[in-house]
């Protein structure tokens, strides 16, 4: 593993520890703010969706900023041609052409690898929003809702869900907070991705005019 990525993990997991320590007390503070989207506890889901945009949106922007979205882009279009071709020559049963592919395999595994190793450096200042703000959602659960000894029931596609029951090990009401984000996150990423690849594109041309 790269050093640059364990230093990462180890930051998140730092900020992870620092959080859980302090969730209450986080929690609290954000509420000065995200009282305004409690709605009084009577539409837990729409708190759990606007709390799940801000979060993905702040930590998108932040990904974006610090991310070379050409570099992404050429690194991603690499590693799909590449993957093509050896389809391609797997199924003609071209030797030469897969000896040759694997022969280059490792330097463009190599350049994914440095640009994991670049969107893992990110990681840690984007735990800085992301983790409050689940602080601030087990706040909103256990003093807006009322506490974690009483049953909160929400209408879920599949039935009804007690936020304050688990599955497994696993709090209910992380799992669906994450089920909520993880959707918009993606459909964020894409387009931030694409705003800022197309600004980037639109500098260098004309800085090349």
């Amino acid at each position: 593993m790269p050093k640059g990525t364990m230093m990462g993990m180890l930051v998140v997991l730092l900020i992870m520890m620092i959080v859980m320590q302090f969730r209450e007390a986080i929690g609290k503070a954000l509420n000065v703010v995200f009282q305004y989207i409690d709605f009084g506890g009577e539409y837990p889901v729409l708190t759990l969706v606007i709390s799940g945009v801000i979060m993905i949106t702040i930590s998108t922007v932040i990904r974006a900023y610090m991310s070379d979205p050409i570099g992404q882009a050429k690194s991603q279009h690499i590693q799909s041609e590449f993957s093509k071709e050896m389809r391609q020559a797997r199924l003609e049963n071209n030797l030469y052409k897969m000896k040759k592919l694997q022969e280059a395999q490792p330097k463009i595994m190599a350049a994914s690898m440095n640009q994991q190793t670049t969107m893992m450096k990110t990681m840690p200042i984007t735990m800085i929003v992301i983790l409050p703000v689940y602080a601030w959602v087990w706040y909103f659960i256990n003093d807006t809702m009322g506490g974690a000894d009483m049953s909160i029931w929400i209408n879920m596609p599949w039935g009804f869900a007690d936020l304050n029951s688990t599955i497994w090990f696993m709090p209910v009401w992380i799992v669906i907070y994450t089920l909520i984000s993880l959707p918009i996150g993606q459909l964020e990423n894409k387009l931030v991705n694409y705003i800022f690849l197309k600004k980037r594109l639109e500098e260098i041309n004309k800085g090349v005019q």
